[in-house]
């Protein structure tokens, strides 16, 4: 595995809480990474310490194969916050322009490339407004814009389509994909699971500064399958009761069924072929990732409480 960037033990104290306790995981180069956690879970956290805002109270970050030094290393990074860090006053050309040479581009490159990404995404009548008089949507559009186009070797976006609309949604996205294959490596952070599930390689999930998941998107889905299937049959026949299964609900000419142990697919299957039911859908069922991610935080916060009150 050719990873971009890695934690080994990191923490993060603060006098009442621990932040981040002891969390470990690696990103591979190429890949769009998810960090999840509900609010509070220690993702800001992580999230600063990787930028150099914050410095950690141990373990160590490995960016691009050395130890991290926020110094050299904070032009290899992009970083859009969820709350914004915009000018509002300041006009948006001269804004981007301005940022774009704190990330070590002379005013010739800033200036062609803020004047190629203006135009694809038509933001080029934009130039001479200010923040201000942009709604939430168009401003997330110029953040996006200002994050990536030093072009970075990592970029952390986090929450980057809220306040955008599902045409500018699809237009982030599929520049998150480009970006990706490209070689950019991509931290997402947000509590849209849809969305995770479509864009991410590889999730993460912290609650109480703890990483509780990690794993592919794909691999976290079967780990937690609960062997449910879904059963299309011919208008107005029901499924009778099987050994083999137990109904879970009904929807329309779908039956939800849960297999028990013991059997697989293969013999519910020969079952419902024994028992002259004609079948025209048949589908293996595996939970969302908000549904997991429910779960597994639920039961965190459950077991905090219980070993509190021990």
């Amino acid at each position: 595995m050719d990873a971009l960037l890695s934690l080994q033990n990191l923490r993060k104290y603060y006098a009442t809480q621990k932040a981040v306790d002891d969390i470990s995981f690696t990103i591979e180069r190429g890949s769009i990474f998810g960090l999840l956690g509900p609010n509070g879970a220690g993702k800001t956290t992580l999230l600063r310490m990787i930028t150099g805002i914050f410095y950690p109270d141990g373990g160590d970050i490995i960016l691009d194969g050395r130890p991290f030094d926020a110094l050299n290393d904070i032009q290899k990074i992009g970083y859009m916050p969820e709350e914004r860090g915009l000018y509002k006053k300041m006009k948006i050309g001269e804004q981007a322009l301005y940022l774009a040479q704190l990330k070590g581009l002379s005013k010739a490159e800033a200036t062609e490339k803020i004047k190629y990404w203006f135009k694809k995404f038509e933001m080029e009548s934009w130039w001479n407004k200010k923040v201000e008089d942009l709604s939430k949507g168009m401003s997330q559009k110029l953040q996006f814009v200002i994050t990536v186009l030093h072009e970075p070797k990592l970029i952390i976006l986090d929450e980057p389509f809220s306040g955008l609309d599902p045409v500018n949604a699809n237009l982030i996205k599929d520049e998150i994909y480009a970006l990706a294959k490209k070689g950019a490596t991509i931290i997402f952070s947000t509590h849209r699971m849809e969305q995770v599930e479509e864009i991410c390689d590889h999730i993460v999930l912290v609650n109480l500064g703890k990483k509780i998941l990690d794993g592919s998107v794909a691999g976290i889905k079967q780990q937690y399958k609960q062997n449910i299937f879904s059963i299309e049959t011919e208008a107005g026949v029901a499924l009778p009761t099987n050994t083999a299964y137990v109904i879970v609900k009904t929807e329309s000419n779908k039956t939800f069924v849960k297999i028990n142990e013991g059997f697989n697919a293969n013999d519910l299957l020969k079952q419902l072929i024994t028992q002259n039911i004609q079948v025209v859908g048949f589908n293996e069922v595996l939970p969302s990732l908000n549904d997991i991610f429910i779960n597994l935080v639920e039961g965190t916060h459950a077991n905090a409480r219980a070993f509190q009150n021990s």
